[in-house]
């Protein structure tokens, strides 16, 4: 589990943004191997899996009823794939696949080695000058891989079998979970069983467009997320609120428009790019972008603008 922080928020949040901050204890490598992985995943998973060997790309785990259970990054291999996925959500993802998993050649393993990331413009220069060549996508190493997630805002690479120690020696700033979850909400990422949950459809959480084919054919829970493109709507969006004073909501706060319940508050966080308290919230899709909403909680409340997703463009800090 990542601490809060190593002692100074903002200058790990720089860190991140700026240069390349070194963030542990947040995510699972789950190993799937075999002659079938691939087949295997692709009946399973929204994303292509057959692709490339060495690509990497963004994809969701769906319950049969097409509702979220997991927000997965996959590596693809020849005959491997590793899914990276939240530490809460790892054990779900190794049930549901083991329990598919019937007559296939394919093996289920949770990495024990720990995931470590990097966040930031710096981080493959920090990874150079540990002495790993790194790339956007899967690539291996001595003694583990890199994979460098493509099209991503926060500049990340996840790296095993590397030491924390070899990593801070070349450049990189420890970071703990408050200053990454900040830069998280600016970009729009939501976090599973705090943003979006297991009763969240994929098209209320913003990530289908990076996270599901829908040319590859079927997978589990695929009908739902089929027929909302082709012909419906969600009633929830995910979406950015800017709070208009200096006063943290917490979690789970509920949204109000005119007196009425439209949404929940999710993850929190202060922004010292937007200098702002800022949050998260699955709003009702009636309430739109800039307009005003009231946060309640006991004991308190203050007002808020929604906000499109992402509140802030990082590829320009």
């Amino acid at each position: 589990m990542s601490e809060p922080s190593y002692g100074d928020v903002t200058a790990e949040y720089l860190a991140l943004r700026g240069g390349a901050g070194l963030v542990s204890g947040m995510n699972r490598a789950i190993r799937v191997s075999g002659a079938d992985a691939i087949s295997f995943l692709q009946g399973l998973i929204s994303q292509d899996v057959a692709a490339q060997p060495g690509t990497v790309v963004r994809s969701l785990l769906l319950g049969p009823q097409g509702k979220l259970r997991a927000l997965l990054w996959v590596l693809i291999g020849d005959n491997e794939v590793v899914l990276i996925t939240d530490n809460e959500s790892a054990g779900t993802v190794v049930g549901d696949l083991t329990r598919y998993r019937i007559r296939v050649d394919v093996e289920i393993e949770a990495d024990p080695r720990p995931v470590l990331e990097l966040w930031g413009p710096e981080s493959a220069a920090t990874l150079a000058a540990a002495g790993v060549a790194s790339a956007p996508g899967w690539t291996q190493t001595p003694r583990g891989w890199v994979a460098g997630l493509p099209q991503d805002a926060l500049n990340r690479f996840f790296v095993v079998g590397m030491e924390l120690d070899e990593l801070v020696a070349a450049g990189a700033v420890r970071c703990g979970a408050l200053a990454a979850s900040v830069l998280r909400i600016e970009a729009g990422e939501p976090k599973m069983g705090v943003d979006v949950d297991e009763s969240t459809i994929p098209q209320e959480s913003g990530l289908v467009p990076d996270s599901v084919s829908f040319t590859k054919g079927c997978y589990l829970g695929q009908e739902l997320v089929a027929r909302i493109d082709s012909r419906g709507h969600v009633n929830r969006h995910l979406r950015g609120l800017m709070v208009t004073k200096n006063l943290l909501p917490p979690t789970g706060a509920e949204i109000f428009s005119d007196g009425k319940l439209v949404g929940v508050v999710g993850s929190v966080g202060e922004s010292l790019t937007l200098r702002a308290p800022v949050a998260l919230g699955l709003v009702r899709r009636e309430v739109g972008p800039g307009e005003g909403v009231e946060l309640r909680w006991e004991g308190g409340s203050v007002m808020a603008t929604v906000r499109e997703l992402p509140l802030d463009d990082l590829t320009h800090s």
